[in-house]
């Protein structure tokens, strides 16, 4: 991939959608991509858990009318957001490309289930902007982070809660020799090829696949990168990860590259120990592959 010239972005809520969308934007001044800023309306029919017996037909039709003002009125904060922040950001708002490539934006609102919604439309993006999901996350934020990853054939890029200055300057790659690990730097060479500083991180110098063959590697995409490893093959995954995590805001990287790492090939995501904590506490935006 040469460049990322479509991004999804998925506004999910008011909350997470200014700092989502600035870093979609981030990423596509540097490329003069396309942002399709999605959120998805939740169809209240399929949302209302209706038990029949217990529920008269004019309780349903109360529950189905407050469901969708509310949904309505979340949409229409979060648009307003959309629209606050382009205008403030000098952003064009268009549904075709320009006749010369620069950055623009357009609002697509979609009704249904949004991992499905998402899954699907993000198949044609040449990346994915989320929301970090928090510890706590409710379970619809999993399972939207699990389409994106499993579902969408893209790399997806988590945005922290708050908007980072710059993105891409300096890189930290994590890296372990995995399939997920490698297609996670195929799938950042734009970033890569652009950054001023490329550093790859590892546990474990023993790899098949070392990180010095990695920098061999980026040498041939003319992607000037050092390595730094160290013993931590007896630590656990969480304590493998903050390691790294410390070493690249040490190092002052704005970006973190990694495969996403799994312990089942199933539609159920079940995290490695070093993917989920990195998701869970980076406090930098993370580029992600399955």
């Amino acid at each position: 991939m040469t460049g990322y010239r479509t991004i999804l972005a998925c506004l999910s809520d008011a909350d997470t959608a200014p700092a989502t969308l600035g870093l979609a934007l981030l990423v596509g001044r540097n490329h003069a991509a396309h942002i399709e800023a999605l959120h998805v309306r939740i169809d209240p029919a399929s949302a209302i858990p209706l038990v029949g017996e217990g529920m008269s037909g004019a309780m349903v039709e109360e529950m189905l009318t407050v469901a969708e003002k509310q949904a309505t009125e979340r949409a229409q904060g979060i648009r307003a957001l959309f629209d606050k922040i382009c205008t403030s950001e000098g952003v064009d708002q268009a549904e075709a490309p320009f006749s010369d490539p620069r950055l623009s934006a357009h609002w697509r609102e979609e009704i249904g289930r949004e991992e499905e919604v998402l899954a699907e439309t993000g198949r044609l993006s040449d990346l994915l902007v989320l929301a970090r999901p928090m510890p706590e996350s409710d379970v619809p934020s999993i399972m939207t982070l699990n389409a994106a990853l499993m579902e969408s054939g893209r790399p997806l890029l988590l945005a922290p809660p708050t908007l980072p200055a710059s993105v891409g300057r300096k890189v930290a790659v994590f890296w372990n020799g995995s399939i997920e690990a490698a297609r996670a730097v195929g799938a950042a060479l734009p970033f890569l090829r652009q950054a001023d500083e490329v550093v790859i991180l590892s546990a474990r110098e023993e790899e098949a696949t070392s990180p010095g063959e990695l920098v061999k590697y980026l040498a041939w995409h003319g992607v000037s990168a050092s390595k730094h490893c160290f013993p931590a093959s007896s630590a656990a995954g969480g304590q493998v990860a903050q390691i790294l995590l410390d070493e690249a805001v040490t190092r002052g990287a704005d970006l973190v590259v990694m495969g996403a790492y799994t312990h089942s090939r199933l539609r159920q995501l079940i995290m490695g120990g070093v993917t989920r904590h990195v998701l869970h506490f980076a406090k930098l935006p993370v580029l992600l592959c399955h």
